[in-house]
């Protein structure tokens, strides 16, 4: 069986630009952008981290497109992500979700996952899986809540988004 991968990481100290602040959408959630290029442990052959996707005018980190991984191939999918949140005493939940179409009129999140706070660090982990296709771009959104529900603009300080596609999934 054939796999394509996607593998994204943004770091706070390796990229030089200190935490990813978090601003919240209309949905709540913060997209997660990722640097383009080579570099660190990303890994992107098949260009579907391309800041020439989703738009006549090429994306440029941190915009809202860098948030983005366009699937190279139909078929189905295993997205992983990992974030590391800054110390906060404010947020007392943490929240992620995978999302197809974040930023259009297909929006479609699934995988939501939402964890209270643990006594130390707050690294946390998500794995989802699913069926994905060209051009309909996924992405990770993350939000981090404070008492009564409150969108608390935490920071982060590290991130990595991966997509793996299976190529040749079965039918019957």
């Amino acid at each position: 069986m054939s796999v394509v991968v996607c593998s994204l990481l943004w770091d706070a100290e390796k990229h030089g630009a200190g935490s990813q602040k978090i601003s919240y959408d209309s949905d709540g959630y913060h997209l997660v952008r990722f640097p383009y290029g080579a570099g660190d442990e990303s890994y992107d052959p098949w260009k579907m981290h391309d800041p020439a996707n989703g738009g006549g005018t090429p994306s440029t980190f941190p915009d809202a497109r860098s948030g983005l991984i366009w699937p190279s191939h139909e078929g189905w999918a295993m997205l992983s992500a990992m974030v590391f949140w800054a110390a906060d005493d404010r947020p007392n939940e943490y929240r992620a979700r995978f999302v197809r179409d974040p930023l259009g009129p297909g929006y479609d999140s699934t995988g939501t996952t939402d964890t209270w706070k643990t006594g130390g660090g707050q690294y946390k982990t998500y794995l989802w899986q699913m069926f994905v296709h060209p051009g309909t771009p996924v992405g990770l959104k993350i939000s981090a809540r404070g008492s009564g529900d409150t969108k608390v603009p935490a920071a982060i300080t590290h991130a990595q988004f991966k997509l793996a596609i299976h190529t040749e999934v079965l039918r019957p």
